[in-house]
């Protein structure tokens, strides 16, 4: 069962636990110890490079036509999949070679944005300070991504180079290795594993985490168990953002018979989003919380003018990043008001809502903030003194939902448990 003595402490607390996460650099670093300790059965190759020229790089553990592959840091605020990479590749190599698999883990897939993000990592794992030096990118820079092949864009240096390995191995399974700030697990499919969800369940439970039963990243998704979600096919859209399931390398894996699990774990648990009973006054609960996303986001707006020019040369991704947000919460208030209000939801769905409410404005503040550091003039002093008070509230309104750090460790751990449990499934039996 879950720690309840942690639910009382707040989140701007450092936690009692000491875990950290890797940086992308002390993950390969610690993937080329394990290749100089197992040379006959490890390497690490550079397999591209990002944008702004940092490699990415694959660890490899044995070698066979059935293979894993692993993807570490596709999105930079969620460093867990760093850690767990690592991870992976230390237990697989605890255990005899199986033959005729292979094990691959790209430890960073987003580099520079993850480079955006390190700061959090040399000091107390505060929400705070993760919010301080937060980056999340724009959807349309988000590698896992890709572009309609019809489309204007072109896809990423760092999708190009994913999308090659999926090519050369032609993975059994993919597992992408996400995390989410506040919440709880869930996995989402590109195809049904209905014997994965219960071993995923008991994993959630042994690190005493809670299961996400009516998950927000997978409104309209099928769910043939709770936690496990399936992705839609092309043409069905799940909730007013512009991302699209099928044109991403999750899909892509399947032009090879390849099954992708995206595994998501909590830095900060929520309980509540493992309540499946149906939710009270769900009209006044949805239009709170529209009502709060939508004035914080407005007041948001008014602030952006006050950052300077040369910020959006210097940290043109974070300057991205804040538009886009601003510009997708206005569809989602609507969506809410209109859809939810009047829709008999779960306790889980509307403490999503209640989430969302609270953490979208918390990131477009923190970004904000980033992006004002140099700017002088009383203007955007009181700019400053305003994105402030949102991260204030926001951060004072997700510890009044109950939100608990989740130790390192316990989220390495589960996640990847999660990974051996699907690798099982469709790997070939042992022996």
């Amino acid at each position: 069962m879950a720690d309840t003595g942690r639910r009382t402490r707040r989140i701007d607390a450092p936690p009692q636990d000491t875990g950290t996460y890797p940086t992308a650099a002390r993950a390969v670093a610690a993937a080329r110890r394990l290749a100089r300790r197992h040379p006959g059965r490890c390497r690490v190759r550079e397999v591209g490079r990002s944008r702004a020229g940092r490699p990415l790089v694959l660890l490899s553990v044995d070698e066979g036509e059935h293979t894993v592959l692993a993807v570490g840091g596709p999105h930079p605020n969620e460093p867990v999949g760093v850690a767990s990479a690592v991870r992976l590749a230390e237990r697989v190599l605890e255990l005899p070679p199986r033959p005729g698999v292979g094990w691959h883990v790209l430890l960073c897939l987003d580099p520079d944005g993850a480079a955006l993000n390190e700061g959090w990592l040399t000091g107390p794992l505060t929400a705070a300070r993760h919010y301080e030096h937060f980056f999340r990118p724009a959807f349309h820079e988000q590698p896992e991504l890709l572009p309609h092949p019809d489309g204007p864009l072109a896809p990423m240096p760092e999708s190009r180079v994913l999308t090659g390995l999926i090519d050369e191995l032609r993975p059994v399974l993919q597992c992408s290795l996400h995390g989410v700030d506040f919440g709880g697990a869930f996995v989402q499919l590109t195809r049904p594993l209905p014997a994965l969800a219960e071993r995923f369940a008991r994993s959630v439970a042994r690190g005493g985490i809670p299961l996400d039963v009516d998950s927000y990243d997978a409104v309209g998704w099928d769910s043939p168990a709770p936690g496990s979600y399936v992705m839609p096919p092309p043409g069905r859209r799940r909730q007013p953002l512009p991302d699209r399931p099928e044109l991403s390398t999750w899909s892509y894996a399947g032009r090879y018979g390849g099954t992708t699990a995206v595994l998501e774990v909590p830095m900060w648990a929520v309980d509540a989003v493992g309540d499946a009973r149906p939710a009270p006054d769900v009209r006044a609960a949805v239009g709170a919380c529209a009502d709060r996303l939508g004035g914080r986001v407005a007041e948001l707006t008014t602030l952006l003018p006050q950052v300077p020019p040369h910020a959006g040369v210097a940290y043109g991704p974070l300057l991205r990043a804040v538009e886009f947000n601003l510009a997708v919460c206005r569809p989602v208030v609507d969506d809410w008001l209109a859809a939810w209000s009047s829709a008999p939801l779960t306790v889980s769905r509307v403490t999503a809502a209640r989430i969302a409410a609270e953490r979208v404005p918390l990131r477009i503040a923190s970004m904000l903030l980033r992006l004002l550091a140099d700017s002088g003039g009383p203007a955007a002093d009181a700019a400053r003194v305003r994105a402030r008070g949102i991260v204030a509230a926001s951060l004072e309104g997700l510890h009044r939902l109950g939100a608990r750090w989740v130790p390192v460790e316990t989220q390495v751990a589960h996640q990847t448990r999660a990974v051996f449990a699907a690798a099982d499934l469709l790997l070939p039996p042992a022996g």
